[in-house]
């Protein structure tokens, strides 16, 4: 499966405690990040991140696109909700992609540790015959 990460500015640290405690489930899948969020995983795990732009210079929008062509099974979006950019139109696109396209996205650690056992368990498995 292709994983999105990415995270805002004051949830990297949890980005990549999230990456420790779950390496043996990502190293089984295609990592995606935005370029900030990629550097910090792949430096604290060793996990390969395929690294796209900084999310403000574009990196979530070329997630959003790969979500649209179908390239992203699952993403992981650690948004600060007390950050201003929360209610950036990026984002926001994001979101609504993964809503049009069927692809699971958690937006904080609660969501994602389900979807992380979820992925371990097959509850994803859906997504492989999507695919083929």
């Amino acid at each position: 499966m292709n994983i999105a990460l990415i995270s805002h500015d004051a949830k990297k640290e949890l980005m990549v405690q999230f990456c420790i405690a779950y390496y043996g489930v990502l190293s089984k899948h295609t990592l995606f990040a935005t370029e900030t969020t990629g550097k910090a995983v792949s430096a604290a795990t060793g996990l390969h991140t395929q690294r796209l732009l900084r999310g403000t210079q574009g990196g979530v929008q070329q997630i959003s696109s790969r979500v649209t062509c179908n390239e992203i099974d699952l993403v992981l979006f650690f948004r600060d909700p007390l950050d201003s950019r929360t209610q950036n139109p990026s984002d926001m696109n994001l979101m609504r992609v993964c809503d049009m396209h069927n692809v699971a996205i958690a937006t904080n650690i609660a969501t994602a540790e389900v979807l992380i056992h979820g992925l371990e368990r097959g509850d994803l498995d859906w997504r492989n015959i999507l695919n083929s």
